[in-house]
């Protein structure tokens, strides 16, 4: 479908046109209208498939439309780095059309503070916030939220699984009660239909393809043990000169570190970032990835979710996911926007139960490459996917 069908604001349009998009995804075409009438939404849908445009699209739809003068929209996020890219987002999709946005989160070094205040106080048309961050403004008491019209929980799944729904429902305490509630998430446990039955009034519901890696990734896994993997890794960049961006998750920050310190000597351009990093030193290293200054990122599961990453060539599982889930979060991260590439999981003796429960969720073996004697450069080669 068209963004022309859809029957938003001409200047929204005109916005929409200008950043190059022209046709919907398919959690697009599906969520856009429902939001437009203003019905509740769950809305589930795996990385990578165009959530965050469906919300942002309608609610900026609303904006344009009422001009309210008000706080309109509140976004709340997992984390900083997702709050932050969804605030850029609406910025560029705003460029023409004079709404204002705001992104609320911890972690840096405290010379925001007085922005979010006058924001949270005065008023912007959409407010994009972690949590944490937000409470403690509003102990303070002076945010206003008694005009909120929508209030959205993107990655909702992520943030009840961090600990957060005592937060959220403290939160919504602060919001009136005749709003509309937009619940975006990436799987669907039976703790989002807990939640939605508490804040909610006769979602609909839209589920789409959940679970299951985008067709362009390439999935490999290598069976070795804990020693083996370091020189293993160190083959597989040196072997893919043409990968020109390349992301390592790692199951602890500690591990991020011995990584990188283990792949300098051969690999200049690898950064680490975990939540270790300041908010400064976190923001700076993703903008060298972004920008290929940085080749190999190594990171915990921070960047698993919502974090648009574009052209990653090879993401590697250092460590098997304890959670499946996470396994197709991480392996989207790369053939995005209907690309390919390549994922690569490291496989211990140890994690042969997790990589089964991955197999048993993704419906089919991963393919089994053959482990070189190292420190031979190892080849990749696909194969055809086998049912199980």
């Amino acid at each position: 479908m068209l963004f022309d069908e859809l029957n938003l604001n001409p200047e929204l349009l005109e916005s929409i046109g200008y950043m190059g998009f022209r046709e919907t995804t398919p959690i697009q075409e599906k969520a856009i209208p429902v939001i437009l009438k203003g019905s509740d939404l769950i809305a589930c849908a795996q990385t990578g498939t165009g959530k965050t445009a469906a919300y942002l699209l309608p609610v900026m739809n609303h904006i344009c439309e009422q001009r309210s003068g008000h706080t309109h929209s509140l976004v709340l996020v997992p984390t900083r780095e997702l709050a932050i890219q969804i605030d850029n987002q609406i910025q560029g999709l705003a460029y023409t059309l004079n709404i204002t946005s705001l992104a609320v989160y911890g972690g840096g070094d405290g010379s925001g503070w007085d922005q979010e205040k006058s924001a949270l106080s005065k008023g912007a048309d959409i407010i994009v916030a972690t949590p944490g961050r937000l409470i403690s403004h509003l102990n303070q008491g002076y945010v206003n939220f008694k005009k909120i019209e929508v209030l959205v929980l993107d990655e909702a799944d992520r943030m009840l699984d961090i600990g957060f729904y005592d937060d959220i429902m403290h939160i919504i305490s602060f919001l009136p009660k005749k709003r509309q509630t937009l619940m975006l998430s990436a799987t669907m446990p039976p703790k989002i239909r807990a939640l939605s039955k508490h804040i909610m009034k006769n979602p609909v519901e839209i589920t789409l393809e959940m679970s299951k890696p985008a067709d362009g990734v390439i999935q490999a896994i290598y069976r070795l043990n804990d020693k083996q993997k370091l020189p293993l890794l160190m083959s597989l960049l040196a072997d893919n000169p043409e990968y020109g961006s390349i992301l390592i998750f790692s199951s602890t920050k500690k591990k991020v570190h011995e990584i990188v310190k283990g792949l300098r000597p051969k690999e200049s351009r690898v950064e680490g970032i975990s939540s270790d990093l300041g908010q400064k030193e976190r923001e700076d290293v993703l903008l060298s990835f972004r920008t290929h200054k940085t080749r190999v990122l190594v990171a915990t599961d921070v960047l698993s979710r919502g974090i648009d990453i574009k052209d990653i060539d090879l993401v590697i599982n250092y460590d098997v996911p304890s959670d499946a889930e996470d396994y197709v979060h991480r392996v989207g991260r790369t053939a995005r926007a209907e690309t390919t590439g390549l994922a690569v999981t490291l496989v211990t003796r140890a994690d042969n139960n997790k990589m089964e429960r991955i197999e048993k969720l993704i419906g089919y073996k991963v393919y089994n490459a053959p482990l070189p004697s190292l420190p031979l450069s190892p080849k990749i080669r696909p194969a055809k996917r086998r049912r199980i």
